[in-house]
């Protein structure tokens, strides 16, 4: 676990976009913290990172929204889902399982259903600022981050 102290908006826009540059398709990144916290921030900048051009707005309502860019990356907001079984009937499995990138707010709703594999991030208050923490799940992850604190 690794603790990143975000003393503006603009460094958690750094970190995610870099963070997008170091994705590949398949990748899952699961975000969890605070109302306000920089969640939907840092899928905005990981996705210009992913040349998406598309204005990023938490799917809340809709679970996912899709997006092109060099590749697809599918931004889920589970906030609102009531069982993690209900995420079937929206194609979690073709989207986890594709060749894009899946970045899910809220990911501690339906952690009995995340892949093997993940990059769990929690984005807190902290004084006056924010602080971001990486869990890496699995070697390729703990690869990314690597690279990523770099």
């Amino acid at each position: 676990m690794i603790n990143i102290y975000l003393e503006d908006e603009n460094k958690t826009k750094e970190l995610g976009y870099k963070l997008g540059t170091l994705l590949k398709p398949g990748d899952v990144v699961c975000l969890i913290g605070d109302l306000g916290a920089g969640k939907t921030t840092m899928t905005q900048s990981l996705a210009r990172a992913l040349e998406v051009d598309d204005y990023i707005t938490s799917p809340t309502f809709t679970i996912v929204n899709e997006y092109e860019g060099k590749m697809p990356l599918y931004h889920f907001d589970v906030y609102r889902i009531g069982d993690s079984e209900e995420m079937y009937d929206i194609g979690y499995d073709e989207y986890i399982n594709g060749d894009g990138v899946c970045i899910i707010e809220w990911a501690n709703l339906i952690e009995d259903i995340l892949p093997d594999e993940y990059l769990y991030i929690e984005l807190r208050y902290k004084d006056m600022s924010r602080e971001m923490i990486l869990n890496p799940v699995g070697a390729k992850y703990e690869k990314i981050v690597e690279e990523l604190i770099k």
